[in-house]
């Protein structure tokens, strides 16, 4: 072994190290809390990146429903999808979460309940994904509903009242019956019925109807919705019963 340049390896090796920490200050970033270990760090689970991982298998469940796979392996993916849902926090209890389960915070350590409490990423993939689970997608400008991912046990088993509020910023309210669901999409109320056919009726607010004998609404009336015009009153979705 040649040893020649042995102890000047060793010393520049530690040099560049401390280059390296003089340049990024590592010691200095130990979490957004200024505390690493037990607070935000190892052991935490990070609520963004498990919504991350919920977001990530949705799209593999369309893409696989795209891609013509088997319902076999389309039925597993979306029951690892509810599976992760119900890991996040917001279907804990209180003592189990730490705080209110409705509240988003940025991880829980190991030891303890939820911290940082805010506005995090999370949310806007939590609202990605419940869109998506409510069947409404978006392709090339269109708004398309494909309901396969819904979970049936939000089906109205009875009569009930829909509140939502208008472009205006007015508290309205829709009389939903049993078999139904309601959303809002861009403040306009989508009602789905399950029938045997798929189509989708369009009510504009001066009094006129349109219809489409599918689940896909056109281009300009669905960037009516995304400019939030006011033109459109209510969409009602019929999706067939196997869908």
């Amino acid at each position: 072994e040649n040893n020649e340049y042995k102890d000047l390896v060793k010393e520049e090796k530690e040099r560049i190290l401390e280059i390296y920490e003089e340049v990024f200050d590592h010691k200095s970033f130990t979490g957004r809390s200024g505390t690493f270990y037990g607070y935000e760090g190892l052991g935490s689970i990070y609520w963004h990146m498990v919504s991350k991982l919920l977001l990530a298998t949705q799209e593999t469940y369309f893409r696989a429903l795209k891609e013509g796979a088997d319902i076999v392996y389309t039925s597993k993916i979306k029951d690892h999808y509810y599976e992760i849902k119900a890991g996040i926090g917001l279907y804990k209890s209180p003592d189990l979460y730490g705080a209110f389960p409705t509240d988003a915070y940025s991880h829980t350590p190991e030891n303890g309940g939820v911290k940082q409490p805010g506005l995090t990423g999370q949310v806007k993939e939590d609202v990605i994904s419940r869109l998506g689970e409510l069947g409404v997608r978006i392709e090339n400008g269109a708004i398309n509903f494909d309901s396969t991912l819904l979970n049936k046990d939000e089906i109205l088993t009875k009569n009930a009242e829909f509140e939502y509020y208008s472009l205006k910023g007015e508290k309205m309210q829709l009389r939903l019956k049993a078999g139904q669901i309601a959303l809002t999409l861009c403040q306009v109320p989508v009602v789905y019925n399950f029938s045997d056919l798929n189509q989708i009726s369009i009510k504009l607010r001066n009094g006129n109807n349109i219809e489409f004998q599918c689940n896909s609404i056109d281009k300009d009336l669905s960037s009516s919705i995304f400019s939030r015009e006011g033109e459109i009153e209510l969409i009602e979705v019929s999706i067939k019963n196997s869908q």
